[in-house]
């Protein structure tokens, strides 16, 4: 910063306060050091300083004021706009989940197991939905004589609400009030379905359902430190509380915040709430219960934005007075700066790294017209490089098709070879085996036909025949598997070919007590297909998932709409999935259940799914499968339509 005025040693020489209108005046005794320092005050710099107190702190002061009063209003409205959101989300959010325990008991009343009312079967089905969904404390059925059938924690029935008659029809799901038992570690409230089979009333469960639940994940918000929210009745109790021991305990009937709920108050004014803590709250209703969700947050930290705003204002006004001490240094600074920009610009260009920002103030000095030079060779040389990295990209990338290319070539002839070699085998067997088979067969059945078997020897030879039949069989199974037959495609109905499988592998599924499910989407288009192969494929998926049931299992077979992609695009095909909770397949023989040979069976011949997925892919589809090992296997077949 500039010297305010000359040294003291120096003096004050006469003739330097005269003015510098034109005219000549004399001096008015003798000049002194003040008259330096005032003329001083009125340099650029001072005049600088001066133009930016006036124009820069009146205005700032007087948009201080303003921006305090509307940052009040605007959080006030924001912070009351986001507790209403929050309050109607939970609303919805709660009321959702009361309407999805109320879809649970009317799902398991309407259930065959609940409706057979045996403890042995109800047991098992209700311990897994009680598990599954970690709500409910308690399921229990009531027969219609008010005797328990089954109850998960041996619930006393006298305990459960009865608000309609048994001998009555009314089928109207019932949700009790909350209750908080002795002992227990949170509340609860029960939901009761009755349990109706071809008109008549049966009897009725219970499900006790606890509200930690709605504390942990419904009621719990992101409203800063103090934001809460929190459940009660019509009464202004707790039905649920982040403090378990304020449910059904206390009330906020004395407080405003119940007058916030139920009165005509302005809800964008603050209040003090239950706890004597003056907060912004607001309520909403829970659909058809008589329950409120409360959303509120303590003021103090609502508005300490604004306390914040406060002290940014005040320090921005002290910044702004400090600032006037550099604003020579801002001039200097104006030269000086984009020149070390420049300079680092070309050393980072010279290094091959990014650029930093360089000048953009449209100047038209010299230090312009170099920025906007040097600004101009760079992209040229970045574009350069640039381009240069893009061949070697796409290079590299060619290089990589190339490589897939050729891998998938070596897969398909190493498959071509493979199936040459099964056709050769199959050609050689059909040569070796087949025709001396015929004769043995043929002498065989002259021999039957000419001699007269005595009985003890007749199951003996019946056994050789069958063998000699087996033979054939595996011989022929070999002959198509490396000589497949033309297809001969036709329209088929989808839903009548799983019906004729399912049919064909029903008897051998009730042997086995095995349940057998079809689930057929309506309303599926035919497809081209050859009936009889693709009909023997499906044969073969089931019998394979009734092989994998140890007993008294379950596969199910549905069929819908779906999609494949055939070389990049989605084309529209029917789905088929074929699941069992059998055994299910090692994840190391994943990869390999469709390799030709490949078995785990003791009396396979690993051309079963090698087969199928032959035929589904000669049908221009595909065959997927999925496997938790001992929890069951699914196979997803695709046909386009």
């Amino acid at each position: 910063m500039d010297n305010i005025g000359p040294s003291s040693k120096a003096g004050c020489q006469p003739g330097q306060g005269e003015a510098r209108s034109g005219r000549t005046r004399k001096p008015f005794g003798k000049p002194t050091c003040f008259t330096k320092k005032f003329q001083v005050l009125f340099t650029l710099k001072y005049k600088l300083v001066l133009l930016f107190l006036i124009f820069a702190l009146t205005p700032l002061l007087v948009s201080g004021f303003f921006s305090i009063r509307t940052t009040e209003m605007l959080i006030n409205q924001m912070v009351l706009r986001q507790l209403k959101n929050v309050a109607a989300d939970k609303a919805i959010l709660l009321e959702r989940w009361l309407d999805e325990r109320r879809a649970d008991l009317q799902v398991m009343a309407s259930t065959s197991i609940v409706a057979g009312m045996d403890p042995l079967e109800i047991g098992p089905y209700l311990n897994l939905i009680q598990s599954h969904y970690g709500v409910y404390k308690d399921i229990t059925v009531v027969s219609k004589a008010n005797e328990v059938v089954f109850s998960s924690i041996g619930l006393d029935p006298t305990k459960l609400v009865h608000l309609w008659s048994q001998d009555s029809d009314n089928t109207e799901i019932f949700m009790s009030g909350v209750t908080y038992l002795p002992g227990e570690t949170e509340s609860s409230f029960q939901i009761a379905a009755p349990i109706v089979a071809d008109g008549e009333m049966l009897g009725t469960v219970f499900g006790t359902v606890g509200t930690n639940t709605i504390i942990t994940i419904i009621l719990q918000v992101a409203l800063g430190k103090t934001g809460e929210c929190y459940l009660v009745d019509s009464n202004g109790v707790f039905l649920a509380h982040k403090e378990p021991k304020r449910i059904l305990a206390e009330n906020i009937s004395q407080s405003d915040s119940f007058r916030n709920i139920f009165g005509t108050r302005d809800p964008s004014k603050a209040y003090l709430d239950y706890r004597g803590i003056e907060v912004l709250g607001i309520s909403s209703r829970v659909g058809r219960t008589g329950w409120y969700i409360v959303v509120e947050q303590d003021s103090d930290e609502a508005f300490q934005s604004l306390q914040t705003l406060k002290g940014y204002i005040f320090f921005t006004i002290l910044l702004c007075t400090c600032s006037t001490l550099f604003i020579i240094w801002i001039i200097s600074w104006h030269i000086v700066h984009p020149i070390r920009l420049l300079s680092q610009s070309a050393k980072h260009l010279s290094e091959a790294e990014p650029l930093p920002l360089l000048p953009r103030d449209g100047r038209r000095d010299e230090i312009g017209v170099l920025s906007r030079a040097f600004e101009n060779m760079a992209q040229k040389v970045l574009d350069r490089s640039n381009e240069l990295e893009q061949k070697v990209y796409l290079k590299e990338a060619e290089l990589k098709d190339t490589d897939i290319t050729l891998k998938q070539i070596k897969l398909i002839a190493e498959r071509s070879e493979k199936f040459a070699a099964i056709g050769r085998l199959g050609a050689a067997v059909a040569h070796e085996i087949r025709t001396p088979l015929a004769s043995l067969k043929l002498f065989m059945e002259s021999v039957e036909a000419d001699i007269s078997i005595s009985p003890e020897f007749q199951e003996d030879f019946d056994v050789a025949m069958a063998q000699v039949g087996k033979m054939e069989d595996a011989i022929n199974r070999f002959l198509d598997f490396s000589k497949p037959q033309a297809l001969d495609f036709q329209k088929t109905d989808i839903i009548t070919l799983i019906q004729d499988v399912v049919s064909m592998v029903k008897p051998m599924a009730n042997k086995q007590e095995c349940t057998l499910n079809v689930l057929i989407q309506k309303g599926l288009p035919t497809i081209q297909a050859d009936r009889k192969f693709l009909e023997e494929a499906m044969v073969n998926l089931l019998v394979n998932a009734l092989e994998a049931i140890l007993s008294e299992g379950s596969i199910s077979v549905s069929a819908g709409l779906g999609d494949l992609s055939v070389d990049e695009r989605m084309v529209p095909c029917v789905r088929i999935d074929i699941c069992d909770n059998g055994k299910g397949i090692n994840p190391e023989h994943l990869d390999l259940i469709f390799d030709s040979f490949f078995t785990t069976k003791k009396s396979g011949t690993g051309l079963g799914l090698p087969l199928v997925r032959n035929t589904i892919k000669r049908h221009g589809g595909d065959i997927q499968v999925s496997s938790i090992e001992n929890q069951g296997t699914v196979f997803s077949v695709f046909l386009p339509v």
